[in-house]
């Protein structure tokens, strides 16, 4: 069985999968372009495609002969940034651009489920085939799993492009065991003063120098309160307040994330805690009333490590496809990046792969979430059949 020539012949539909969606992107949970494109496709391959949550799908392939059951997971939401690559399928949508590739994976599970039902006869039990919404919000996967998308799944996998690398396009890098990607909380803080002209500055209570007080003082939490062994990351991405140059607004906001790698979220626990004392009490020292708010948690991912072993080993057996182990290239850290996915892994044994699809060498200098990102979709047929191989190959040796 040669998985990887088999993805070779279906590379264009592929292709013209990927830059259909990726003209047309959408958000969140508001994805019914794409989830019909999905269904279309599935049905037209022989598949039963079935609506799960507020906007997933998910298709069945196997189940002829009893065994367990593997899920395979690809995102369909973008991200609400205006693209800038120079590419001739750029989004038609203003403000919205698959700026992280999942129209990317999208195309390779729908590349995967062909060759699944191509194999139908020799898969050892049932794949699970999930299409799902709303990853960037963290929100798709805790959606389909409150519908039932875990009943009967014994172990899940997934993959995700990335761009920008020194790595040679189509290169398969499997997270080994552990935890290979950060939690990640967002958060809000409100700084409410009160407002006054510019040349009055004594007649107000200016919240942009409360807030700037705030933002410099968390910045403390790192290097003061967390032990050398802990790992937190707190970033402020967007601050704002006021509209005009002379006048003093009423209130100035932060939003930004706080990431650890404590699979309890302890350390999570403990940032939260003296972020609201210290907002709070500078607020308060400023004359300034202070709302914090938390929101969107995903928790860390969690690598099974003799599933991760085994689909390694899987991924370099594929003709012609390089597959190395994550750990080569990261150091053995935990990525920095959040997925949703991850509450997959808190169920279930998982594995999560990533490929290369368009190398820095190779002129992709932008990474995801950049406007100017580009995925190279030379490499989609790589992805389909690594898709298709770790189902295949797992339900075989643990049948």
């Amino acid at each position: 069985m040669d998985l990887t020539n088999e993805a070779k012949k279906i590379q264009p539909e592929l292709v013209d999968i990927r830059r259909k969606i990726h003209r047309d992107p959408e958000t969140g949970f508001d994805v019914p372009k794409t989830k019909a494109l999905v269904k279309q496709k599935l049905a037209e391959m022989g598949y039963t495609p079935t609506d799960m949550g507020r906007a997933g799908v998910i298709a069945l392939a196997g189940g002829k002969t009893p065994g367990k059951t593997i899920l395979l997971r690809a995102d369909m939401d973008a991200l609400p940034i205006q693209e800038e690559a120079d590419v001739d399928y750029r989004s038609t949508v203003p403000g919205k651009m698959h700026g992280c590739g999942h129209d990317m994976h999208t195309a390779m599970l729908l590349g995967a489920a062909k060759l699944l039902k191509a194999h139908e006869d020799e898969i050892c039990g049932t794949v699970k085939l999930e299409f799902q919404p709303a990853e960037e919000i963290f929100q798709g996967s805790p959606d389909m799993i409150s519908a039932g998308l875990l009943e009967g799944v014994d172990a899940a996998a997934m993959i995700h492009v990335t761009a920008g690398m020194p790595i040679p396009s189509g290169t398969i890098m499997v997270a080994g065991g552990g935890i290979s990607s950060t939690s990640c909380e967002q958060y809000h803080i409100k700084v409410k003063g009160k407002g006054g002209h510019g040349s009055t500055p004594h007649q107000a209570i200016d919240p942009i120098t409360a807030a700037a007080h705030i933002h410099i003082a968390l910045q403390e939490i790192n290097s003061r309160e967390l032990e050398g062994n802990q790992f937190g990351i707190f970033t402020t991405g967007r601050f704002e307040a006021g509209n005009a140059s002379n006048v003093i607004p009423d209130t100035a906001e932060m939003w930004g994330t706080i990431r650890t790698t404590d699979p309890e979220n302890e350390v999570g626990e403990l940032i939260k805690t003296r972020m609201k004392q210290i907002a709070e009490g500078i607020g308060a020292a400023m004359r300034c009333s202070v709302d914090v708010e938390f929101f969107d948690f995903c928790p860390c991912m969690m690598i099974d490590p003799a599933l991760a072993s085994d689909v390694l080993g899987y991924m370099q057996a594929l003709p012609e496809i390089t597959a190395i182990d994550l750990a080569k290239v990261s150091g053995g850290k935990a990525g920095g990046g959040s997925e949703d996915f991850a509450f997959v892994s808190h169920h279930v044994p998982t594995v999560s792969m990533f490929l290369t699809a368009g190398s820095s060498l190779d002129g992709y200098n932008y990474s995801q979430h950049h406007p100017k990102v580009r995925f190279d979709d030379s490499v989609l047929y790589c992805g389909s059949a690594a898709y298709a191989q770790t189902a295949l190959c797992l339900l075989k040796d643990h049948s």
